[in-house]
């Protein structure tokens, strides 16, 4: 399997570089609920952190309607994310954290569209460095709710692979977006700059692995898992560590 360097546990990467997500996987891109269904492509650039670069495949997830919609993470490649926005009102960027290969593209994304980039405070040290001359346009916080379509997305502020690490829990959807912060086979990386392993255990433990267990975990890199698979291994990451 390809590794990726946010990820401890080295999940696969799916799909190629601007597919969408096969139907029917835990990964799709049909998953209706209300008219609201989700969006997948996955595209390839580099992460640098810490004086190292990394090539990378990134995850990015459209929520919407037909009408409207979110993105989160918007990675890489503008082109392809307006493509699959195509002619709906895009209502957000949503950053599921600072690292550069997850936000590299969203200043031209929003500014093409006129939508804003949203990202949790603790972050805006990552962001500047990637886009010092562009800040995000709105924060995120814990408990906000963001509504597309009459769908709710929920932010939980994950901190451990960054400070300012979000994932979003859709519950009408039956899934969480989790960035970096869970994968499938264990948590995201934390051996570098802003990060921290116990903090990340945390949030897994008392955000995320009390989600309903049919919940299905979308990752930034990589296979979707859900709530149940991953659950019973959370001693295992704690003795294996970061």
């Amino acid at each position: 399997m390809a590794g990726s360097p946010d990820s401890s546990s080295s999940p696969g990467s799916s799909g190629s570089p601007g597919s969408p997500g096969s139907p029917g996987s835990p990964g799709s891109g049909a998953l209706p609920a209300g008219g609201v269904r989700i969006g997948h492509l996955v595209t390839s650039g580099t992460f640098s952190l810490d004086g190292s670069t990394w090539e990378v495949d990134n995850n990015v997830w459209l929520v919407g309607d037909d009408r409207e919609v979110y993105v989160i993470d918007a990675a890489h490649d503008a082109e392809a994310v307006l493509a699959a926005v195509g002619r709906r009102r895009l209502l957000g960027v949503v950053c599921t954290h600072g690292h550069d290969d997850h936000i590299d593209a969203a200043p031209e994304v929003a500014d093409r569209t006129g939508a804003p980039v949203l990202l949790h405070p603790d972050d805006r040290v990552l962001w500047e460095m990637r886009h010092p001359d562009r800040r995000p346009d709105a924060p995120l916080a814990d408990g906000d709710i963001l509504t597309v379509g009459g769908t709710e997305l929920r932010v939980l502020h994950t901190p451990g692979h960054s400070p300012g690490a979000v994932c979003l829990y859709a519950a009408g959807l039956g899934t969480v977006f989790s960035g970096d912060t869970l994968f499938r086979g264990g948590p995201g990386a934390t051996g570098r700059s802003y990060s921290s392993f116990p903090l990340i255990i945390d949030s897994i433990r008392d955000r995320l692995l009390t989600l309903p267990p049919k919940t299905v975990v979308r990752t930034g890199h990589g296979d979707s898992t859900t709530v149940g698979d991953e659950a019973p291994h959370l001693e295992e990451w704690i003795e294996r560590g970061h």
